[in-house]
């Protein structure tokens, strides 16, 4: 995902920027246009499914306007008479169409609710086709703050991307804009001016040379895909391509550079293949080979579109030079095609319905970073990365916030949620445990969405831990768990305390010489003995998210 992505000290301009619309929403009431689009639950969303969207749309750079149209087919899952479909302002809604008649809408906002007359008989299957134009939003800071970029390659070419994540697809195409719903395949048909190419998800099937000096793009996705993954990229592209052979067979590499970066591509994309090597070994297979894989050139940094990864790192290592961790670590490999690569199994395969849940996306593709660092240099190296992006966390705000409003919670989604994932496995304490309850999410979870909870609890389950205090800790609250010790002699005394309460994490902590042993904490006092030579030695391992604090005797009795 494209927000919040930068630390704050490595560019705290850009991330107080970031923030500001998460701190203005924190602060105001909710209104009716936040549930209508915030919620998957409402009247005229909730007795329909969607299977197939058809979406067609010609792009015009001329004067920076959309026309198009979007045939949506969907499952009836209950009778009902009106039909909440979204298109954000300042587009138009030209006419809704269903079984050749038209059918009566009124607007409300960025909703408009279609007067459907055709019985809807639970179990049907049914088709209403929108037909729309305008000049979408256009991007402020994308991906940040997403909509149309209209812009040109340094060749003074036209060259145009698309960005939504958040503020929601229905910012340039008409569909049901929540991530609860996906439909099970979608077409993608995009029409741009002679000679600009367009890349777009899944697989090219046709393409048509117009003779207006138009072609038209016909892209299928044959798997579920969420909205906001829909993306255009048109621009003067080269291409090349490579084969992966995966858990699942030979998967298809595809890449999309401006035509003057195809050497700079070809060096830096060679990442690709080791990353997938490694996710698949943690996460399990890529999930979407009959779609493929690619990487396309973006003026923005990036975006997780699925199947059809946005790329905009400069062909360098780091996020664009710099190195979230501090450490160095993060400047041996390039951060988009890593972050942005993970949500293809954190945020494509196993999607957050509500936006509230966010960290499901963000907080494990974070901690992919980590496990690749350790693909490539080591397990201490991974987590000595993982350690570092600590300095970015400000617990401002908790990770998880309203829901049903399309709220977003702290940016310390990224790398607090990591952080808390990398100290979840340290309370598995079996690394490859760990790995089949990540492995197993995605089986578990295979092309769905789902709440947070869903995702919590299936961890909890499987880490032979009651796990529940754990994220209420860090997703629900700004506290960090302080781990209070004192000692008197040979004995140590210690307590959690800044915890929800009943949290009563286990820890690794030093009680003799040049090891850890776990102690299992809670909000009242016990004691152990120690074996060290000074209270000096006593230390908590630095791979769980706690604060030690030490404490005099005085306020160890309060």
């Amino acid at each position: 995902m494209g927000v919040w992505r930068v630390w704050p000290w490595l560019a705290l301009g850009l991330l107080l920027g970031c923030f500001a619309d998460g701190v203005a929403q924190a602060s105001r009431i909710f209104t009716r246009a936040d549930t209508l689009r915030g919620s998957f639950t409402t009247p005229g969303r909730g007795w329909w499914d969607v299977a197939f969207y058809d979406l067609h749309v010609a792009i015009h750079p001329a004067d920076s306007s959309v026309t198009g149209y979007n045939g949506i087919t969907y499952r009836v899952l209950a009778p009902a008479r009106e039909m909440q479909i979204d298109l954000m302002v300042p587009l138009e809604v030209d006419s809704m169409v269903q079984d050749g008649r038209a059918v009566r809408f009124r607007r409300e906002g960025n909703a408009c609710f279609a007067a459907l007359t055709a019985r809807q008989r639970a179990g049907d299957r049914k088709t209403i086709t929108v037909y729309y134009h305008g000049k979408p939003q256009p991007a402020k800071r994308p991906p940040w703050q997403g909509g149309f970029t209209w812009t040109a390659d340094s060749l003074g070419r036209p060259w145009i991307v698309t960005t939504d994540q958040g503020m929601g697809a229905s910012v340039w195409w008409p569909n049901k804009d929540t991530q609860a719903d996906e439909p099970d395949s979608q077409r993608v048909a995009l029409t741009v001016p002679d000679p600009m190419i367009d890349v777009s998800n899944g697989r090219l099937r046709r393409v048509t040379h117009h003779p207006d000096g138009t072609t038209t793009y016909e892209w299928f996705v044959v798997n579920p895909i969420n909205n906001y993954a829909i993306a255009v990229g048109a621009g003067s592209y080269e291409h090349f391509s490579d084969l992966f052979m995966g858990e699942s067979g030979p998967l298809t590499l595809d890449f999309w550079p401006l035509t003057y970066h195809l050497e700079a591509a070809k060096r830096q994309f060679t990442q690709v293949k080791s990353m997938l090597q490694c996710f698949e070994h943690w996460f399990g297979p890529y999930p979407w080979y009959e779609d493929g894989y690619k990487l396309i050139e973006v003026p923005n940094t990036g975006m997780e579109h699925q199947s059809a990864v946005a790329y905009g790192n400069w062909y360098a290592n780091g996020y664009r030079g710099r190195d979230a961790s501090g450490t160095g670590l993060g400047l041996k490999w390039d951060f988009i095609i890593v972050h942005e690569s993970a949500h293809e199994w954190f945020g494509n395969n196993i999607t957050a319905k509500d936006n509230a849940d966010m960290w499901v996306h963000e907080s494990f593709a974070n901690y992919a970073e980590g496990l690749y660092t350790e693909c490539l240099f080591g397990k201490e190296a991974g987590a000595d990365y993982t350690i570092g992006t600590r300095r970015g966390i400000r617990n401002d705000r908790p990770i998880i916030p309203s829901y049903g409003v399309n709220d977003q919670g702290s940016g310390d989604m990224y790398p607090k949620g990591g952080n808390m994932l990398h100290t979840i496995r340290q309370i598995v304490g079996d690394d490859e445990k760990w790995r089949g309850i990540l492995r197993g999410l995605n089986q578990t979870f295979w092309h769905q969405t789902v709440m947070g909870k869903q995702v919590e609890e299936y961890i909890s389950a499987h880490a032979g831990s009651n796990l529940t205090k754990v994220f209420d800790q860090y997703l629900r609250t700004t506290q960090v768990p302080v781990l209070e010790y004192t000692s008197a002699g040979a004995t140590l005394s210690y307590r959690w305390t800044d915890v929800v309460p009943g949290f009563a994490m286990p820890l690794k902590v030093t009680l003799s010489p040049d090891s850890f042993s776990v102690v299992q904490p809670t909000e009242a006092w016990q004691t152990v003995t120690l074996q060290l030579a000074t209270p000096a030695a006593f230390k908590v391992d630095p791979n769980y998210y706690v604060i030690a604090r030490s404490v005099t005797v005085g306020s160890r009795d309060q």
